[in-house]
């Protein structure tokens, strides 16, 4: 918890309410226990902040995962449906402004979800980035605890394989010098952006 001060000289000495308990040679033993028990607080409250972000971006994607699914079976529906009422029809140059108009929004939503998919793929990279295996067995998460007890960890692990296909893809994009969807952390994304400095 974060506590204010005041000074009135440049060299007063100011300790706060919490620690003033704690000011003498013979409570040394009760200043470590309390400030273990506030460390300890601090972590606690860490770690629920940090399963929440994980909550709430798996739902995140979740959601957006079944958006992206209804939307190219909506646009697999239109498209057949479209290609059905004006195959054989003769309606000259109209037939070719509809259909390149058709195409053109199908274009633009799959653009849409191709960008919301890579924003969801960037948040899980940086979890992963939080919870992946700290030694070569896999037993043990880079956050401390092991892989069986890290919630985190078994949250991301269906979708590693994925993430890597993704990340590779867009490293490729990076250094193909396309748009790439890397967060701008990842070690690849730093580096391209330090050579243009």
């Amino acid at each position: 918890m974060a506590q204010p001060f005041r000074f009135a000289s440049p060299t007063d000495q100011v300790v706060c309410a919490f620690c003033s308990r704690h000011v003498g040679g013979d409570k040394a033993e009760k200043r470590d226990a309390d400030h273990v028990a506030m460390w300890a607080e601090r972590y606690g409250e860490a770690v629920e902040e940090h399963r929440l972000f994980v909550a709430e971006a798996t739902a995140e994607r979740l959601a957006d995962d079944a958006v992206i699914a209804q939307l190219r079976a909506r646009v697999g529906e239109l498209t057949r449906s479209i290609a059905d009422s004006f195959e054989g029809s003769d309606l000259g140059g109209a037939h070719s402004l509809v259909e390149t108009e058709v195409i053109r929004r199908a274009e633009r939503k799959t653009e849409l979800a191709q960008r919301l998919n890579d924003r969801i793929m960037a948040a899980l990279w940086r979890v992963e980035r939080l919870h992946r295996d700290a030694d070569a067995g896999g037993n043990s998460c880079t956050c401390g605890r092991p892989t069986a007890t890290c919630a985190e960890w078994r949250a991301v692990e269906p979708q590693r394989r994925t993430l890597r296909d993704w990340e590779a893809r867009n490293v490729a994009l990076l250094k193909g010098g396309n748009r790439h969807a890397l967060p701008e952390e990842h070690p690849e994304a730093r580096e391209a952006g330090a050579s243009l400095r």
